[in-house]
């Protein structure tokens, strides 16, 4: 698949996965969804993120989530939507699944990279 195939596939998904946040009650607002190379690399040295992110090619979305108003920060906040991305797609993964967790990304997965 190409990276125009995938973003394309990823931006689909994104908006099933934003209708269902509002459907079970959450209240959405993205975050980050491209960054630059420099972004990406500025978040790798205060050690938030990777230098070669996948944010860089399209294919990831830092989700926030409120509920009554109150910004979800856990984890644990965002595994009910982590589920349901990791079902739409096998390319899917999900922040909460990393060995760091960071479970407001959603993604991709791309040359090796998640």
């Amino acid at each position: 698949m190409t990276l125009r195939e995938k973003r394309c596939r990823f931006t689909a998904l994104v908006a099933r996965l934003i209708d269902h946040a509002i459907v079970i009650g959450y209240e959405p607002a993205l975050d980050q969804v491209k960054r630059t190379a420099a972004e990406a690399a500025s978040f790798a040295a205060a050690g938030t993120g990777i230098a070669n992110s996948v944010h860089c090619d399209g294919l990831a979305v830092d989700l926030l989530l409120y509920r009554d108003g109150t910004y979800l920060t856990k984890t644990e906040d965002y595994a009910t939507l982590g589920a349901y991305w990791t079902s739409l797609d096998a390319l899917a993964r999900w922040g909460g699944d990393f060995q760091r967790k960071d479970g407001n990304h959603f993604s991709f997965a791309h040359g090796g990279r998640a």
